[in-house]
């Protein structure tokens, strides 16, 4: 039978083991998040591009023209040019806000924005843990 401090060495090992394995997922999947944003914000930008170019060459060539030329789908082509469309039609609407917002703040209007839930915002509920850990043995003298 294995002793006191062999078992508390045995499960020390057993911990670190899986311990090394915890962190090492954590990492991979740390930096493969990374990777996918920095993708994920490249192909961004190259769609603005796709949609500034179906955009500016729309006054020499029609979608479908431009489908069969380059073999790429008319639903693709739209999709970039219309998403374009719609990221200026967006940004066009913000401006147009905070320059009346900015006129409203200047003549001393202020008025706040009701909250859009029915609560202010906060940090997200985290569930309380207690730690339980057993009583520590006393030994005692039995003669």
């Amino acid at each position: 039978m294995a002793t006191t401090e062999e078992i508390e060495r045995r499960v020390e090992d057993a911990d670190s083991a899986r311990s090394a394995r915890r962190s090492a997922a954590a990492k991979q999947v740390g930096e493969l998040a990374l990777r996918r944003t920095a993708i994920a914000e490249q192909l961004a930008d190259i769609e603005r591009d796709l949609g500034d170019v179906l955009a500016e060459s729309s006054d020499v060539m029609e979608i479908e023209e431009l489908a069969e030329f380059t073999d790429l789908p008319v639903a693709d082509l739209t999709r970039w040019r219309d998403t374009r469309k719609t990221n200026h039609t967006k940004k066009k609407l913000r401006a147009a806000r905070s320059v009346g917002a900015r006129d409203d703040t200047s003549r001393g209007q202020s008025t706040p924005r009701p909250p859009t839930s029915g609560r202010a915002p906060g940090p997200p509920a985290v569930p309380r843990v207690e730690v339980v850990t057993a009583p520590e043995r006393v030994a005692a003298d039995v003669s």
